[in-house]
């Protein structure tokens, strides 16, 4: 090989990886943005996740993205933040507002779209741009491990009108959405984090319950959907849901018109991990039509985002990922970004009250049933 021809291997690879790296959303240990961090967001790493590990106070969580943004200025901050049960900023003392199943319980969709606006201002105040909420699954199965009270509840129409409200009223705080678990995570007796969940109802079933939230969601604006690591045998009897062309490219791209950001559920889960590995679930969701691939709620260390990074790479050069697939995810992530910055530098955001704005408690006591 010529000096010219391995000069053109190198820039091609090194092309590859930025492209890698910028589909990745790893997680990270501590409280300050780590070394590793740092230099891969000089390489083209586009996102970070954080969480509850990472944050100690306001203060402090606006301090850590702003050393990030140092570092890239559009990076993409995501945080798994769906008030209720599942809390990142206030993971030591509880939320402040009401959860999902609270609000469809009160069910006035003005009042979730000021709870979620409520939240977005102030994850934005925070430096945070991507919060992987609402759920958007419809809880229809009493026996579901996971998704309970997440829910907005078992009616796909109410979850549907409050799914619309949540994602509107986050993304006027300045923060995108991210409708979750597509195409439905309520309907299963079974953890995605520990083996793979099957979804057995027949298409009309489907078209009804499952999916009407999630259309309700594209048809708001929503900037994120995150796959679930489900089988769904009616609308893929091979292939969970992350890994599906069927369901990411048919169903939600082709039927529901989405062209917003596709991104995993953490693909360490076993769902998907167990049976492909890390590497191999992450390389086989990017060909199947996911944009960014999380990680790092197990895995927070650079060792594994290096090894997804160079696995990905491997996969182009094999011919197994088409690099046209992999650019227009970084693409999309691209997009994705530049949302976030101009919803950043969009002007009027309102400053967060020492001890909160009082929305919360009043959204809770609407809620209370004797």
């Amino acid at each position: 090989m010529s000096e010219r021809q391995r000069a053109n291997l190198q820039r091609a690879n090194g092309n590859l990886a930025a492209l890698a790296a910028a589909v990745l959303q790893p997680g990270f240990v501590g409280t300050v943005p780590p070394a590793w961090v740092c230099r891969w967001l000089g390489d083209g790493l586009g996102a970070v996740v954080l969480f509850s590990r990472n944050v100690v106070d306001p203060e402090q969580v606006a301090a850590l993205t702003a050393g990030l943004r140092a570092e890239r200025p559009d990076v993409i901050v995501a945080i798994d933040e769906e008030a209720g049960d599942v809390t990142r900023i206030e993971s030591g003392r509880g939320s402040t507002r009401p959860g999902n199943f609270a609000l469809g319980v009160v069910d006035d969709p003005a009042l979730t779209e000021e709870v979620a606006r409520d939240l977005g201002v102030e994850l934005a105040a925070l430096g945070v741009t991507l919060d992987y909420a609402p759920d958007a699954d419809v809880n229809s199965n009493p026996d579901n491990p996971v998704i309970g009270v997440r829910s907005f509840g078992a009616d796909p129409s109410v979850v549907a009108r409050h799914t619309t409200a949540w994602v509107h009223g986050l993304q006027s705080g300045g923060v995108a959405a991210c409708a979750k678990h597509f195409p439905g995570h309520g309907d299963t007796r079974v953890d995605s984090h520990h083996d793979l969940p099957r979804i057995s109802g027949d298409r009309d079933r489907l078209d009804a319950v499952e999916l009407a939230p999630f259309r309700a969601a594209v048809e708001a604006g929503v900037q994120a959907v995150m796959t679930g690591h489900l089988l769904v045998p009616a609308l893929d009897p091979e292939l969970p849901a992350t890994l599906s062309t069927r369901i990411l490219g048919g169903v939600l791209r082709e039927e529901m018109g989405f062209n917003g950001v596709v991104v995993t559920d953490a693909v360490e889960m076993q769902a998907v991990a167990g049976r492909y590995g890390l590497a191999g679930a992450a390389v086989r969701a990017l060909a199947a039509g996911v944009d960014a691939i999380c990680v790092g709620g197990e895995h927070a260390d650079e060792e594994t985002a290096r090894h997804l990074r160079d696995a990905i790479v491997d996969a182009v050069v094999a011919g197994d990922l088409p690099e046209e697939r992999l650019a227009e995810a970084a693409k999309r992530v691209g997009q994705l970004a530049a949302w976030t910055v101009a919803a950043r530098t969009a002007g009027g955001r309102v400053p967060v009250p020492a001890g909160g704005s009082g929305v919360g408690l009043v959204a809770a006591r609407r809620a209370l049933r004797v």
